[in-house]
């Protein structure tokens, strides 16, 4: 998931070089909408952060699903290694996507400052 998070965050990496192609030159001006463009990269902004919080937050309902099951489980086989491992595998997981959650919002509140 984080190897997709990193791609997917590729628009926010990328943020001044897209303003700087997006706003014409003054040789530029008239062969470029630069409202248009702008509105575009405005809109692929918007679409990347819902649906990177839309993956991050299903991870994140997903993981918890599992621990949940996995404690049920613990209740019942107390002397379990391999089941106490599993959980402690499934919290870390849930923490690291919890932390994505909080990576993300950094991540577009750079972008908005620099948009704005």
């Amino acid at each position: 998931i984080q190897e997709l998070l990193r791609v997917m965050r590729t628009i926010d990496d990328r943020i001044v070089h897209e303003l700087n192609t997006t706003i014409p030159t003054a040789s530029f001006v008239g062969k470029v909408d630069p409202g248009q463009t702008c509105k575009e990269l405005y809109q692929s902004l918007m679409d990347a952060h819902t649906n990177r919080e839309r993956i991050i937050k299903n991870c994140i309902s997903q993981t918890s699903a599992v621990v949940k099951t996995l404690k049920e489980e613990r209740e019942k086989a107390h002397e379990d290694a391999a089941l106490l491992k599993q959980l402690r595998k499934e919290q870390t997981k849930l923490k690291l996507m919890q932390s994505e959650l909080n990576v993300e919002e950094v991540v577009n509140d750079r972008s908005w400052k620099v948009l704005s």
